[in-house]
């Protein structure tokens, strides 16, 4: 039988504060390294994206920029902002990279509509692991 959890405990409460409170500051640790240098990041990403055979685009530059312009997005994003962009996807992958959920997010929504892109192949697992292969590479450094 699973234990309940009673706030008025005051040493469960902490734990799950702390528990908490450090996802929040992993989240934001990682939003603001991204935000140093998003160009190479979405270079990264969009070059991937396209030999992975994920995104076919008639032009690389352009796919480039828009994930530029997600990244950017996603470093001044408040928070209701980021959640509204990753519900549909947010179930994607136990325990995913919020940075990798936010791009999948938008590539999945977003790059589809653009004038440039001649269609989106794989699933939506398939393009946040290509995703987050980047990103975890990238933040690695």
């Amino acid at each position: 039988m699973s234990k309940r959890f009673r706030p008025n405990n005051f040493g469960e409460a902490r734990l799950v504060s702390r528990i908490d409170s450090s996802k929040e500051h992993e989240r934001r640790k990682a939003i603001n390294a991204v935000s140093d240098n998003p160009e190479k990041l979405s270079n990264a990403i969009s070059m991937k994206l396209v030999e992975n055979d994920l995104v076919e685009t008639t032009n690389k530059n352009s796919l480039e920029e828009q994930i530029t312009y997600c990244l950017e997005k996603l470093s001044h994003a408040d928070d209701f902002d980021v959640d509204y962009q990753i519900a549909p996807i947010r179930n994607i992958v136990s325990n995913p990279h919020i940075v990798s959920l936010y791009v999948t997010g938008f590539v999945i929504e977003h790059v589809i509509k653009h004038k440039d892109t001649v269609d989106i192949y794989g699933s939506d697992e398939e393009i946040y692991t290509c995703i987050n292969r980047q990103v975890v590479k990238y933040l690695a450094r």
